[in-house]
């Protein structure tokens, strides 16, 4: 089962005629003007369970922000490189990002692991 529903996000603006400007997470690639059927109201939660907790800091390596790769869930070819859609420890799935191979030096391991699923999973 996949997420129906990502959010919640703040209104910037309202456009008029039932559209709304959203503040998206930075990664998104999308339009961020949607009609107002598109949009739930955030409701407040009532139970401890639902509420998320924090994702965690970045580690910082070499003095740069560094976050934890908890597996590559896809790959495709773009140019001369590949790009794998890598989802974060941590991080909900609306975060997940397509991150080129030479953006990912410390997840050789995961990679791998995720090769290994792949060829296993198309013989």
């Amino acid at each position: 089962m996949d997420n129906k529903r990502y959010g919640p996000f703040r209104i910037t603006k309202d456009i008029g005629l039932g559209a709304f400007q959203l503040e998206l997470l930075e990664g998104w690639m999308i339009h961020n003007v949607f009609n107002e059927d598109l949009l739930t109201r955030c409701v407040e939660l009532k139970f401890k369970g639902q509420h998320k907790e924090p994702a965690p800091p970045p580690v910082i390596i070499n003095e740069e922000e560094e976050y934890k790769v908890e597996e590559v869930r896809k790959h495709r070819t773009r140019g001369q490189g590949t790009q794998y859609l890598v989802h974060w420890k941590g991080y909900g799935d609306e975060h997940d990002q397509w991150i080129a191979e030479s953006g990912l030096p410390h997840a050789k391991q995961v990679i791998e692991d995720y090769w290994t699923r792949y060829s296993s999973q198309n013989l």
